[in-house]
């Protein structure tokens, strides 16, 4: 049972801390440039990710294949990294937190490798009652045009469904080891943002204390830490409890948005937030159901026509 205990706090602690990022990257980014936020985010967690390679003295080079997948895997990342700061920079870090929960919904949709083509109707109303929570968010105190940061955060949620389902595809019967992985994924986007980031370098002078925190928060934990700490939990837990516990993350945007960032919802966003979670977790239940069922009835032995 201590295990168990363990192990879930250990997934809520990465829950809490990706929650905490939105706000984390707000605050950096309203005192330094965007892409300059993502070159030292990117170049602090690629460091930290070769130092633990290179500790590991008989796993430090890394195959073709993580090399390869590794290096589109980056650039899919930086995509939606940039279109995620670019997006909470123009928007309330809760905002930016329930949005881009509707990442949940929108994978299942465009991964078809594990038989989720026929998904039930039930899916599509969990969508719906997303799509319905998506309208009142953005709507604020009243319905009107879509802020920017919204729409980029919805552009962000889609191309992280795309890679996250990408992922599945080229990790598939290969070989690869995440941390790996995760480090040439993060040398990619180090090397993407370094040129755009150039000239405003010299900005960095003038970061005090708080503004480095904020910038080791994004790069060590919400990076480096969180995907570590959700392997090694994944591990030890079913994937459906830590699907389960990870996806209490835009409840933690949502707290931290409020709690330390002085946020406030409005009726219309309160609502709009409920049915977010309630939207995001009935279709991955719906999802998770269908794909069980779908690999059942393959593994079940076929009955022969004359029994």
């Amino acid at each position: 049972m201590s295990r168990v205990r363990s192990t879930d706090a250990v997934l809520l602690l990465v829950a809490a801390v990706w929650g905490s990022s939105y706000l984390a990257a707000k605050t950096a980014t309203s005192a330094l440039p965007v892409l300059l936020v993502l070159f030292v985010r990117y170049g602090i967690s690629a460091a930290a990710c070769a130092a633990l390679v290179a500790a590991r003295r008989r796993t430090r080079r890394c195959t073709r294949d993580e090399l390869r997948v590794g290096a589109v895997l980056g650039v899919t990342q930086a995509a939606v990294l940039a279109l995620e700061t670019y997006g909470v920079a123009h928007t309330s870090a809760a905002n930016a937190g329930l949005l881009i929960s509707l990442t949940i919904v929108l994978t299942p949709l465009l991964d078809r490798r594990s038989g989720t083509a026929g998904l039930p109707p039930r899916y599509f109303a969990a969508t719906g009652l997303c799509l319905l929570a998506v309208a009142l968010l953005v709507s604020g105190s009243g319905f009107h045009q879509p802020r920017s940061g919204d729409l980029l955060i919805l552009a962000a949620a889609l191309v992280r469904a795309a890679h996250v389902a990408l992922v599945g595809r080229l990790t598939a019967r290969r070989r690869v080891r995440p941390l790996h992985v995760t480090t040439v994924q993060t040398v990619v986007g180090t090397v993407l943002f370094a040129v755009p980031a150039a000239g405003s370098l010299s900005a960095l002078g003038g970061v005090d204390a708080a503004g480095w925190a904020q910038l080791l928060h994004l790069a060590l934990l919400c990076s480096v830490f969180a995907f570590l700490a959700q392997t090694w939990a994944v591990q030890r837990s079913s994937a459906s409890r830590a699907s389960l516990l990870l996806g209490t993350e835009p409840v933690w945007a949502v707290a931290v948005g409020i709690g330390l960032g002085g946020e406030h919802l409005t009726i219309l966003t309160a609502l709009g937030a409920v049915l977010m979670v309630a939207g995001t977790y009935w279709g991955q239940a719906v999802e998770r159901a269908h794909r069980t069922a779908g690999t059942e009835e393959t593994c079940r032995p076929a009955v022969p026509a004359n029994a």
